[in-house]
């Protein structure tokens, strides 16, 4: 019995190995494009949870997991610029769309929100603060002036073991701040 092939190729690579292995019926090939690179998925279950193909095959362990259920969002990463939780997210959901992880996000928004994240010193652990985050950047992504109710909606599905949800809401006003008024830091 042919073994399927379960590795990314990074477009524009040759991966001889899948060539050499008779075809099974296996699933067709996902092709994903994460922080604008584009990665073929060959040997893949359709509904292989996204976040595997991001940490195991692209090989970006930024993006962590949790629970498994959708239920903490350390898993957080933008498709098409909406948060969504990447442990029950199916990988073939992804393909074609625009996948960016916390080792993808770029601009203005990302800067505002990682620089306030330093100045209020956020991090206590760690672990949960990709999916933090991300959740942030798509909040002041859409709206650059959140009420603190709205910044604790946005945030609601976000879950941090140490308590550091006072930083986190500072650190969100501190960015909107930064974007609303244009001030500079640093």
């Amino acid at each position: 019995m042919a073994r399927k092939t379960q590795r990314a190729v990074a477009a524009g690579e040759k991966n001889r190995a899948s060539e050499d292995i008779p075809s099974d019926g296996a699933e067709e090939p996902q092709k994903l494009m994460v922080n604008g690179q584009e990665w073929v998925l060959e040997g893949v279950d359709p509904d292989m949870p996204l976040l595997w193909a991001i940490r195991d095959m692209a090989g970006l362990t930024g993006t962590k997991f949790g629970c498994g259920q959708a239920f903490c969002g350390v898993c957080t990463v933008h498709v098409d610029g909406t948060p969504v939780r990447s442990c029950s997210f199916p990988v073939s959901a992804a393909a074609g769309r625009k996948v960016t992880t916390i080792e993808g996000v770029s601009g203005l928004v990302a800067r505002a929100v990682q620089g306030a994240w330093t100045r209020n010193s956020v991090p206590q652990c760690g672990y949960c603060q990709s999916g933090q985050i991300m959740s942030a950047i798509a909040l002041l992504s859409e709206n650059v002036r959140p009420s603190p109710e709205e910044i604790e909606t946005a945030m609601s599905g976000n879950l941090c073991r140490c308590g550091t949800y006072p930083r986190i809401k500072a650190a969100i006003a501190e960015a909107s701040s930064v974007l609303a008024n244009g001030v500079r830091h640093g």
